[in-house]
């Protein structure tokens, strides 16, 4: 500051009240300084977001902020020096005229600032009569309220001596209406307004009882609150705190964060015997059990526990099926728990008598912690508990002397763990699953432990697990999946090879059993159908011994109603149960796809067997293939073979008539085949193949029926004339090509004829080739007909 500046008789003090534009407040008093003024939003300081002009300036200056404040806020400027003298004038010296005025300014200045303060104290007016200005003493004035004696002076008042009505409070807002006193102060009620203390020193336990007699909710403010017996929580009843500054201290000694604790107290700490209480912000220290839930005189349903630490129990948290099923422990929620240095379970749900167990409870971010202090039991154990109990974000971390940081008891089912964390030095499992405990989900296990991360000692796997860890990461039971995706599919699989072969009864807990017959042949003997309904189970034979692996079924036929042999190395199949049978889904194994008829008349064939070997020893056989345009047809192959050497014919025909590509297919020899494929509107011949020519000699005078079990016929009419009767050319024998020839000298003739309609009635043929028997007169005559279902038809005539 450079010169002298005036300061005017005006208040230190201004104010407006925004309107969400105006980004411009002056103030009419000087400042020494930027940091003399003090600007508040509301009640709230301001250090930057403005910029100060006028420092210096007896008129005073102007605040500009960067970005006008809210519209109704209150905008406060004020000077505010410390009152501070920080120069002295030297002896003998100088005395500077500036000097002093700039002294006398600030002296001013803070002389303003007193009277502004002032102005907004409670005083008396300047001409009141003189009267006393001290308040009574401490010990007089607490828990009154301050009154005024005959004379105007402050004395200390029982509020409940003061005549009525008192002075009305009203809230802030549209709607308030205006209460008295007392009414409002009753609106809150504390432990200490029964006397509580709050010391550790003082048993409040009667003094906390009388409140909870008294009212639904009841306050405990901070303190430590030493009792001396349960507190019951009864329908609908509220116990809160402050947070870890209320303490429930049910024991002698204070807590002790740093001594592993005795326990002693032979007292639950609290009990909730009925339903829609709530236990919330508060410590409790000691207690045979720190907090019991249980249907002792209602049901124990829909109670809140939460933000609650429990520390030095024998154990921490009970949920109590109790003695009365109609007086469940249902519903309840627990959640931002902490159970510490508990000695024998930080959290257990049980029936201890004849009601039902603990269902369809919630945890949530409850955590049990040792502590360095022994633990006999578990951080959670779940004795009895069913239906959909649930753990969320849980966490337990133990001293090495515990069972387990989770266990599931034999009477549990339908158990939801989700991210729950276990801990411990020592070996423990971080989740153990009892024999009997059934259907429990375990998603996101991690655990640090130096044990197994799921323990099943039965190894009855009832449980699923995702995520869990090994040796089972994911287990999944009982899954339906509507849309998958598969980055990398990873198969149980178990190797098998008993030193002497004989029977193998797998549990079917692998999808894949690798078998090994090299020490004798082995039994593969399936469980029943209907225990497995839905198993796949592959079957491998792994060893190149002659010992076959023979794949059974537990009092059944087998897969396919069948025994299944594998008898070669790698030979495997693949089988499914549909909870009636089991089927064979998959092989390498030839005979699946291979079928040998043997049976005259009509043979509809399997189109899903490849290969279909014909016999005809009991007469001519018709393999009526499936229309192609049906499902079993589409898209399928077909391999039909004649198998014997019998003379009656095998004929390929469709549903509907004709065959592949438009006709009959003649089989006629052994070793004839047709191989067929179906494109949806015909069947297409994509292979044939019948035998070298057979020939057959033929030397006797007389009748020789030729049955097309020959392509030619050699005939000798050297002891008189022959007549070769065709067969009829009915539709079977389309496409039947046969040749004659007349072999010897003689002049016997050898006639070609085909059997006719038999209206001769004799039996004698018919026609013959292109409508008229056929002569051969001279040696080495020879003629070739074919049939076309309908006639005979020459191809050739040669005449020697």
């Amino acid at each position: 500051m450079t010169e002298h500046i005036p300061v005017p008789a005006v208040s230190p003090r201004v104010q407006y009240r925004a309107d969400g534009q105006t980004t411009r407040f002056v103030f009419a008093f000087p400042i020494f300084a930027a940091g003399d003024l003090k600007v508040f939003l509301d009640a709230a300081p301001q250090d930057q977001g403005y910029a100060v002009a006028g420092i210096g300036a007896a008129g005073g200056g102007a605040v500009t902020f960067a970005v006008p404040p809210a519209d109704g806020v209150l905008v406060t400027l004020e000077r505010r020096l410390a009152v501070e003298r920080l120069t002295d004038f030297q002896e003998s010296g100088p005395l500077a005229a500036r000097s002093l005025n700039e002294q006398f300014d600030r002296l001013t200045a803070q002389i303003q600032q007193l009277a502004a303060d002032q102005e907004r104290m409670l005083r008396y007016a300047g001409t009141d009569l003189p009267a006393g200005a001290l308040l009574p003493d401490r010990r007089v004035r607490a828990g009154r309220v301050l009154g005024f004696d005959a004379e105007g002076n402050p004395v200390a008042l029982d509020p409940a001596g003061l005549p009525a009505p008192l002075p009305a409070t009203v809230q802030a807002g549209a709607g308030a209406v205006a209460r008295s006193l007392p009414d409002k102060l009753r609106d809150s009620v504390s432990a200490k307004d029964y006397g509580a203390v709050g010391d550790g020193i003082a048993d409040d336990t009667a003094a906390i009882r009388a409140a909870l007699a008294a009212h639904r909710a009841v306050h405990l403010p901070a303190g430590a609150y030493r009792i001396s017996g349960t507190l019951t929580l009864r329908y609908g009843q509220t116990l809160s705190g402050v947070g870890e500054g209320s303490v429930i201290q049910a024991r002698a000694e204070p807590f002790d964060a740093a001594a592993v604790p005795g326990y002693d107290s032979p007292f639950n700490t609290v009990e909730i015997v009925e339903g829609y209480a709530a236990l919330r912000d508060l410590r409790i220290v000691g207690g045979a059990t720190g907090i019991k839930l249980y249907g002792r005189d209602g049901p124990c349903v829909k109670n809140v526990v939460e933000n609650v630490s429990v520390w030095d129990t024998l154990i921490g948290l009970v949920l109590d099926g109790h003695a009365d099923a109609d007086r469940p422990c249902y519903w309840n929620h627990v959640a931002r728990v902490l159970c510490a240095r508990q000695q024998l379970h930080g959290v257990l749900l049980t029936v201890e008598s004849t009601g039902d167990t603990p269902n369809a409870n919630k945890f949530h971010d409850v955590r049990v912690y040792s502590l360095g202090a022994p633990i006999q039991g578990c951080g959670f154990f779940l004795s009895a508990a069913r239906f959909n109990n649930s753990f969320v974000d849980c966490e337990a971390n133990l001293h090495p002397s515990g069972e387990a940081c989770f266990r599931l008891g034999a009477a549990t089912d339908q158990t939801l763990i989700v991210n729950f964390y276990a801990e411990s030095l020592g070996a423990l499992p971080g989740v153990r699953i009892d024999n009997g405990s059934r259907d429990t989900s375990i998603v996101n296990l991690f655990s640090a432990t130096a044990g197994q991360p799921i323990w099943d000692p039965a190894e009855t796997r009832a449980f699923t697990a995702v995520n869990a860890g090994h040796p089972t990461r994911n287990f999944l039971k009982k899954t339906w999946i509507t849309d998958l995706r598969l980055e990398g599919l990873q198969l149980d699989t178990d190797y098998v090879e008993p030193a002497a072969g004989g029977l193998v009864e797998p549990d079917l807990r692998s999808t894949t059993y690798l078998v090994s017959a090299f020490g004798g042949p082995v039994e593969f003997r399936l469980p029943a159908a209907d225990p497995a309904n839905g198993r796949v189970v592959t079957v491998k034979k792994t060893d190149a011994s002659p010992n076959p692996v023979r794949i059974t079924e537990d009092g059944g036929p087998g897969p396919d109603n069948r025994e299944v042999v594998l008898a070669n190395r790698y030979d495997v199949a693949t089988l499914v149960s549909n909870g009636a049978t089991w089927w064979l889904t998959g092989s390498n194994l030839l005979p699946e796809n291979a079928w040998f008829h043997d049976g005259p008349g009509l043979y509809r064939p399997d189109t899903t067997r490849r290969l279909h070997l014909v016999g005809t020893a009991g007469g001519a056989v018709e393999v009526r293939l499936p229309a192609p345009g049906d499902p079993q047809a589409a898209g399928r192959w077909l391999t039909v073979k004649k198998s014997d050497d019998g003379t009656a014919p095998v004929t390929v025909t469709t549903d509907g008539g004709g065959g592949p590509e438009g006709r009959s297919w003649l089989l006629g020899r052994r070793y004839d085949h047709v191989t067929v494929f179906s494109n949806g509107a015909e069947w297409l011949v994509t292979g044939t193949a019948r035998p070298r020519a057979a020939v057959r000699f033929h030397e006797a005078a007389g009748l020789l029926e030729a049955d097309l079990g020959a392509d030619i016929y050699l005939v000798s009419a050297f002891a008189g004339p022959v007549e070769v009767r065709l067969p009829a050319p009915a539709a079977a024998h389309a496409g039947a090509v046969v040749s004659v020839k007349k072999t010897d000298p003689g002049p016997n003739p050898v006639s070609v004829t085909a059997a006719g309609d038999g209206s001769a009635g004799d039996g004698s043929g018919g026609s013959g080739p292109d409508g008229a028997a056929q002569t051969l007169a001279a040696q080495h005559a020879a003629l070739t007909a074919v049939c076309n279902g309908a006639a005979w038809h020459l191809l050739s005539r040669h005449s020697a």
